[in-house]
């Protein structure tokens, strides 16, 4: 199947920057594959399946969800930060790639509704396994321990070209403990990507959900100068360390003045 619809246009924005610069790492046949997507990465766009017919949209909107990484602009509910700091979940990263990308594809259930995903389509998949072996797509996981050994029961995945990073799907499965698990996955992930020094998380269209994270849209012209500056950026992906990451997500970690904070001394009745 092709990674784009026969006759569609080549992106209409120059890329940030030349794609060959990110396959450095990846086999000579992927290689060939993966530039014409990057491009179309680099130049603002990202890809759709298409539900009426095999083949793949490359989409551009007019404007563009971003997550900001700077300091105090993730918005974390108080039971999140509970939850992440109670270490419920182990987190991994890029043990459990393909499974992930395959549980977001899965059908799942949405207030009520059953999604089938239908965007997330076998040339995608054939895409992102490709990009991971590139080791330029990278996977967080949230695995429940047991007894019987971890499960995994939540997770995302996404792109990282310099210091951009696209945010794709994620999923968690609260039947099987996972309640939670792919917003844990969240915290760590922009934990992360600010200790590595990235700039930028696409999170290509806003929802409720997302929204309540502090996502927000852009213009497409601005998100393509962010977009330009961040790619530039000498950042990598790096080793991930979820006690790090987690500690560089600010917004779980009770400030230093309220954790050190010396007790009140006891109040002494005044004497009548």
């Amino acid at each position: 199947m092709p990674l784009h619809i026969p006759g569609d246009p080549a992106p209409s924005h120059e890329p940030a920057l030349d794609p060959g610069r990110f396959t450095a790492l990846a086999d000579p046949a992927d290689a060939h594959r993966l530039r014409p997507a990057l491009a179309y990465y680099l130049a603002g766009y990202f890809p759709m399946g298409l539900e009426d017919r095999p083949g793949v949209r490359w989409v551009s909107p007019n404007r563009r969800a971003i997550l900001p990484l700077r300091k105090g602009s993730f918005r974390v509910p108080k039971s999140l930060a509970q939850r992440c700091r109670s270490q419920r979940f182990t987190i991994r990263c890029d043990t459990a790639f393909e499974p992930v990308l395959r549980a977001c594809a899965a059908p799942r259930l949405i207030e009520g509704t059953t999604e089938h995903g239908s965007w997330l389509c076998p040339p995608i998949i054939n895409l992102y396994l490709a990009l991971h072996r590139a080791r330029l797509a990278h996977s967080l996981e949230a695995w429940l321990p047991s007894p019987a050994g971890d499960r995994l029961v939540g997770g995302l995945y996404g792109l990282a070209l310099g210091g951009a990073f696209f945010g794709e799907s994620m999923f968690s499965r609260p039947l099987e403990g996972g309640t939670d698990a792919s917003k844990v996955c969240l915290v760590a992930l922009v934990g992360h990507l600010r200790r590595q020094r990235f700039t930028l998380l696409d999170t290509q269209l806003t929802n409720p959900h997302t929204a309540s994270f502090g996502v927000r849209e852009i213009p497409a012209d601005r998100f393509l100068e962010r977009l330009r500056r961040a790619a530039l950026r000498d950042a990598a992906w790096g080793q991930f360390e979820p006690d790090l990451a987690f500690s560089h997500a600010h917004e779980i970690t009770p400030s230093a003045s309220a954790a050190h904070r010396p007790p009140k001394p006891p109040r002494i009745p005044e004497a009548s």
